[in-house]
């Protein structure tokens, strides 16, 4: 059960260059203000991967403004769905939350055909948590 009338999600991984920051770009670009989304990473890397960055900019989703950044326990406790890639026992785990891991190809050092893949399973698996959530894609 939500407790917003807009939905929160948080997108965690270990450095929050990649899979996370992608995630929080296609939920910004298919739900607009349908969601609250935010991003976070147990060890934030030093600037997103720019493999990251060009696969998102071929489907016209502009990354570039977002960074790496910590998760903060405040973000985690206020938001409804908490989206782990690849952080394990360092993602926090809060009673009542609801959680979902995805298991997805880390894009950092990997060629950008293995990026649009791995960008392109985060897309459908946006689309199906926007579905649960019962928050409409943007036209």
């Amino acid at each position: 059960m939500l407790r917003n009338a807009t939905p929160a999600v948080l997108f965690m991984c270990v450095h929050n260059a990649g899979r996370s920051q992608m995630a929080a770009g296609w939920l910004r670009h298919l739900a607009g203000d349908g969601v609250e989304v935010y991003s976070g990473g147990s060890e934030p890397g030093t600037s997103l991967n720019p493999m990251a960055v060009q696969a998102m900019a071929e489907v016209g989703i502009d990354i570039t403004s977002e960074y790496p950044k910590l998760w903060t326990d405040e973000v985690v406790r206020a938001v409804d769905v908490v989206v782990s890639m690849g952080c394990g026992d360092t993602c926090p785990f809060y009673p009542g939350k609801r959680y979902e891991d995805w298991d997805l190809t880390d894009p950092a050092g990997q060629p950008i055909e293995v990026v649009r893949t791995v960008r392109d399973e985060i897309e459908r698996r946006i689309r199906g948590l926007m579905e649960e959530l019962g928050v409409p894609a943007r036209t």
